[in-house]
């Protein structure tokens, strides 16, 4: 058991286990490491074949593809998921998220610089406006936009006819998106967490990208300790690279995949001295809980959505933590791990399985 201070700073930018991207991710052209049609991507497998036949059926009919809602936690795919859309119908995508498009006429200018049949990608579409929202529904539902310019008596109305195109949306927080605007999606998938097995073999497949010497059961090691997400196995791939070119001439084996990952802090189910200090200061500071966010926040040093949106979900997921009325509880479970006797006096409380549609949604 580390000896761990609370007041310990944290650097959110530079935490290998947070699932959103940083720059490290696509530091190389074109990011090399993402799939580019659906034989190359790994596991989704129920998702990848419902997508390929929604695909092949729009190919013979000579349609655009209906537009396409992809949602699930962060980091598993879904912007890799939307370029090998594209790749597949042979057209090009055009790129975007929810808070770059601050005004109708952002949303007006992207539409009507797309071609026939292209692919418009909207990362994290439930951080749109409200305004922009409303220019959508007609552009997906008619392609057309109506756009009204000046204000009283110069007031005018253009109806602007837009091609045929594909919108697919990507969103971590599916619960949080407007009736009108989920029911205008044709093709809506779910992405899961990785099992190890297929995360193996994306470190597999990413160190032959990178020349990285890896055996199999080194990969399964960075795999298992990965929270089930690609993005993280990439980035722990990476830095067990460094370690593997100081310790074991360049490859990767178990027990090099073993040392560096105990060295970075990282164990066995991919909980790091942060998730660990959170977890211990429940166990110590509150006997094992309820204690609110605020609370807890102010204990460990962090903020309040950082621990409800960097922290919990995984917690969660495996049944470390559970959400109470009066607050977060700890588990038996996660004492176990930690090494701890489960806290006397405190709530047994049942493991609570977030939603995955808003799995990062603070509650």
């Amino acid at each position: 058991m580390s000896n761990m201070q609370f007041s310990d700073e944290f650097d959110f930018e530079n935490r290998i286990l947070d699932t959103s991207e940083i720059p490290e991710d696509t530091a190389e052209s074109d990011n090399p490491l993402r799939p580019k049609n659906l034989d190359e991507y790994i596991g989704q497998d129920k998702a990848k074949e419902n997508l390929r036949v929604f695909i092949e059926a729009a190919k013979i009919r000579g349609e655009t593809l209906d537009h396409v809602l992809l949602y699930g936690p962060p980091g598993l795919g879904k912007t890799t998921l939307a370029g090998i859309i594209a790749n597949e119908l042979g057209v090009s995508v055009r790129i975007t998220s929810g808070p770059a498009i601050e005004k109708p006429g952002d949303l007006a200018a992207l539409l009507t610089n797309l071609n026939e049949g292209d692919v418009l990608f909207i990362d994290e579409i439930h951080r749109l406006s409200r305004a922009v929202e409303e220019i959508l529904y007609p552009s997906m539902e008619d392609f057309a936009i109506d756009i009204i310019t000046g204000k009283g008596q110069m007031a005018a109305s253009y109806h602007l006819p837009l091609p045929h195109f594909t919108l697919v949306a990507a969103t971590t927080r599916a619960g949080q998106l407007t009736a009108p605007l989920r029911d205008r999606f044709g093709v809506v998938l779910r992405l899961e967490l990785y099992t190890p097995q297929e995360l193996a073999q994306i470190v597999m497949r990413s160190a032959g990208i990178l020349g990285i010497k890896i055996d199999d059961d080194g990969a399964l090691e960075i795999a298992s300790r990965s929270r089930g997400t690609p993005r993280i196995a990439n980035r722990m791939l990476k830095r067990v690279r460094d370690f593997a070119q100081v310790m074991s001439d360049g490859v990767i084996t178990v027990d090099t995949a073993r040392t560096a990952l105990d060295r970075l802090e990282i164990d066995e189910l991919g909980l790091d001295r942060n998730d660990r200090r959170m977890l211990e200061a429940i166990i110590k500071f509150y006997n094992g809980g309820p204690v609110g966010v605020e609370t807890l926040a102010a204990a460990i040093g962090e903020e309040a959505v950082t621990i409800e949106d960097v922290y919990e979900p995984y917690l969660l997921q495996i049944g470390f933590l559970s959400r109470t009325p009066r607050g977060r509880c700890i588990t038996a479970e996660a004492c176990r791990h930690l090494g701890y006797d489960f806290p006397k006096g405190a709530i047994n409380a049942m493991p609570t399985q977030p939603n995955l549609l808003d799995s990062q949604d603070s509650q």
